[in-house]
């Protein structure tokens, strides 16, 4: 056992005897399903704290030959696997986290020759009994083992693109990383399986983007392996029952990163929540931001201030719950090379800032969470229109509930004013308008945007979650040059109430029409009563 050779199980050890584990071992039949062919070469691209190292550790733990650790997968569900005990234990494994390579060293050079360095001492000192062509060279040493054990080895590699990320702008550096990589894994027969993890995909580098025999898996294109990373719906049920939490409250805050598998009998939508969130929510019992113990928000700023065209707008856009059309195509794997909007938009994906949605080829804000953070950093920027806004918006909120009519047009006009940089020309831009200026809103309530009802769809229904029951439900219509009472008459014509029926007696149809002679709004609010 060494400090990368056949690491042992400890870090495994410790996910199990943690406060909450939950069972990704199925991982490990799609891993074994890929030794020793073409498809062995796996690269995993996840956000921060989306479970990439326990997973290497993990698999460290499982083909590991120096430990038997049969007693630790068992009853796991990697145990009910065909092909479990077949590779259990039977590889030496090389684990290595190369941002501590990295960190130790001051370029590329010191930290491949170092990196090269610490590996032949574990594994010549391991195989002692082989002569060695050149022990100064990795790759003949691993050559010159293979060739006497007939093991290949397995490569597990945490942090693999931490050096495009620190030496984002030294493009001699990274294309000498990319020839390492290249040289020391591709058509190597010592290698039975290699997996690496970061938070980007390979990068794409001219010639150099050639680390292609790795099969990747991003937050773009998760492939069958989204259940690995992340928690699903289902895990995260369970957890909320174990520790008596409120599962719509945590879908509230966690979800939306909606990952989409394509199969050849159809696409496959997982709900994926963010795993460390989720387990402090629990373990605090307490709903709260916990990205920012991960990724301040001076990150995210340094993207969304940008000045790439139509970028502020589609952040706004995406503040009011809305999807924005994305190509992920030009996106060149780095964090510095921007051809335009969809790029940053794309890289904001990878760094769990978006959810993307593959069908729809399109980006939202996940979830509360993160759009707490987006609000941050717009808070120290100079978008103070915006900002202005949404935090206008709890008193907008408190007007609807207390059924000023004038108060809340007055309060949507002030919002339409600040943000002049949406193109207010349809209903679909009133509607990113109101959505915006009711921000606060989402504190209290799950907001349904055209919700099917009675003979139509509701524009924006507001319904609130079990722990705001006290606060009263809302259907708002929206007109566009026409009149509130138009749009109150089309509520009781067409029947929308019905979607939110069970709140009779606590419940508000709000009408808002905006006038483009005057450029005002208008607005009528009304209490439906239980017996109506």
């Amino acid at each position: 056992m060494g400090s990368y050779l056949n690491p042992g199980s400890k870090g495994f050890r410790e996910s199990l005897n943690s406060a909450i584990y939950v069972d990704k071992t199925a991982l490990i039949e799609k891993t074994n399903a890929v030794l020793d062919t073409r498809q062995k070469f796996l690269c995993v691209s996840r956000p921060r704290r989306f479970g990439k190292s326990m997973s290497a550790d993990m698999l460290s733990a499982y083909y590991d030959r120096e430990e038997d650790t049969s007693a630790l997968f068992d009853r796991l569900l990697a145990g009910r696997a065909e092909s479990y005990k077949q590779h259990l234990n039977q590889y030496d494994v090389l684990k290595i986290n190369m941002q501590e390579f990295l960190s130790m060293t001051k370029n590329v050079e010191d930290m491949l020759e170092r990196l090269c360095r610490y590996l032949i001492f574990d594994l010549t000192e391991h195989f002692r009994e082989i002569r060695f062509r050149d022990e100064e060279n990795l790759i003949q040493v691993m050559k010159d083992i293979f060739n006497k054990t007939k093991r290949p080895f397995v490569i597990l590699i945490d942090e693999w693109d931490c050096l495009f990320r620190e030496y984002q702008q030294d493009q001699d550096a990274q294309k000498q990383y990319l020839d390492f990589l290249r040289a020391w894994l591709k058509d190597q027969d010592y290698i039975a399986l290699a997996y690496m993890t970061g938070i980007l995909p390979v990068k794409k580098y001219g010639s150099h983007s050639a680390l292609n025999m790795f099969t990747e898996y991003s937050m773009t294109d998760p492939g069958d392996l989204a259940e690995f990373f992340g928690f699903t719906e289902g895990e995260v049920q369970e957890l909320c029952l174990e520790y008596g939490m409120s599962f719509e409250e945590t879908k509230a805050w966690y979800d939306g990163y909606q990952l989409i598998t394509h199969t050849k009998d159809g696409d496959i939508c997982r709900s994926m929540y963010s795993p460390k969130s989720v387990v402090e929510a629990m373990l605090r019992h307490k709903f709260g931001t916990y990205w920012n113990q991960t990724e301040t928000y001076e990150a995210l700023k340094i993207y969304i201030q940008m000045d790439m065209d139509g970028l502020k707008e589609a952040v706004v856009r995406m503040l009011a719950r809305e999807r924005i059309p994305v190509n992920t195509g030009t996106f060149s794997n780095d964090m510095t090379t921007f051809a335009g909007k969809d790029d940053v938009l794309t890289l904001l994906v990878h760094l769990g800032y978006l959810a993307y949605d593959s069908i729809q080829e399109s980006v939202a804000i996940p979830n509360k969470e993160v759009s707490q953070e987006y609000v941050n950093a717009i808070s120290t920027m100079d978008w103070h229109e915006v900002i202005r806004s949404v935090e206008a918006s709890g008193k907008l909120l408190e007007a609807l509930w207390a059924m000023d009519s004038k108060a809340v047009a007055e309060g949507i006009d002030r919002a339409h004013e600040e943000i002049s940089i949406l193109q207010y020309n349809d209903e679909n831009s009133l509607s990113c308008t109101i959505n915006l200026a009711f921000y606060f809103a989402r504190e209290y309530y799950t907001i349904i945007r055209e919700l099917p009802s009675g003979k139509g769809f509701a524009d924006i229904c507001l319904i609130p979650r079990r722990m705001h029951l006290d606060k009263p439900a809302a259907v708002i219509e929206l007109k566009w040059d026409k009149t509130a009472s138009g749009a109150i008459a089309q509520i009781k014509e067409k029947n929308y109430v019905n979607a939110v029926k069970d709140y009779r007696g606590n419940l508000l149809l709000a009408a808002v029409n905006y006038d483009k002679k005057t450029k005002k709004h208008t607005c009528l609010i009304e209490k439906v009563l239980k017996d109506a």
